[in-house]
């Protein structure tokens, strides 16, 4: 059916492969690439915010009275935002280590709130509201950016741990075919040669396809009757009656019996 004047075109579908032609290896190159960019303009970010927060507590110091002592003005910032750097480092090992670190939680928390609160409070009272926002900004920026600094830190070592491998025994298939096979328990074994089990019993003497130890030549039903100079039927027979129990089975699922038990039946009815 013809498409209406002036309705919109289907949107085209773009295919993954043509959405993305890139090798694995280029692709590598792209996110190695975005991940220095992002790491060198997060340095650029963390110093420069600390700066400004560094530069604003070190005015507030000295116009409350260490004016006259330039180097107690320019230590006493890092009471505060030092906090901040030591809280960092020490949630980034915690998290290398794979637990949670509350002391450095805290000390982080407290550097941040407090340098937020001293560069705040150091514009004094009755400026316009936009001198507190510039002064609250670098403190913000700092913790923020520091924070993400860390973060791509983790990543980064996170990579190049290996891994430990798990060494997995394997044994080899010949070896577990050349294993010799473990006789089965079966009820017509636990009782002496001649005496005949009861229906239920017998009935429980399913043969099985691991050949039992200690047992001589194996025949089959034709087998069998041959050697008795008798009809497989009769050989069936002698199975369902009891008097012949087979010891095992062939591949094919037929019975097997042993030669010895055979040879007591001679003249057997």
């Amino acid at each position: 059916m013809a498409r209406k004047k002036g309705s919109a075109a289907p949107p085209a579908v773009i295919k993954s492969s043509d959405r993305f032609p890139v090798s694995s290896s280029d692709a590598s190159r792209v996110l190695t690439l975005l991940a220095v960019i992002a790491a060198v303009a997060t340095v650029a970010l963390t110093g420069g915010a600390f700066w400004l927060s560094y530069e604003h507590l070190h005015d507030v110091a000295a116009a409350q009275g260490l004016q006259h002592s330039p180097a107690r003005a320019w230590a006493w910032p890092g009471t505060v935002d030092l906090f901040i750097v030591i809280g960092e480092v020490l949630i980034l090992r915690a998290s290398l280590m794979r637990r949670i670190d509350w002391w450095a939680i805290a000390l982080a928390v407290a550097g941040s709130l407090g340098s937020i609160a001293l560069n705040v409070a150091g514009v004094g009272a009755g400026a316009e509201p936009m001198d507190y926002i510039v002064a609250a900004v670098p403190p913000v920026a700092a913790l923020l950016a520091f924070g993400a600094l860390m973060r791509q830190v983790h990543e980064a070592i996170a990579r190049r741990v290996a891994t430990p491998g798990v060494a997995v025994q394997r044994t080899p298939v010949a070896a577990i075919c050349a294993a010799p096979l473990r006789p089965v328990f079966r009820w017509a074994d636990a009782v002496p040669a001649g005496v005949r089990l009861l229906p239920l019993v017998a009935a429980g003497a399913t043969p099985v396809a691991v050949p039992p130890q200690g047992r001589g030549e194996m025949l089959t039903t034709s087998e069998v009757a041959e050697r008795l100079n008798v009809s497989p039927n009769t050989v069936r027979s002698y199975k369902h009656r009891g008097t012949l129990t087979p010891v095992a089975a062939d591949p094919g699922g037929g019975h097997l019996f042993d030669a010895r038990d055979v040879e007591k039946l001679r003249g057997t009815p």
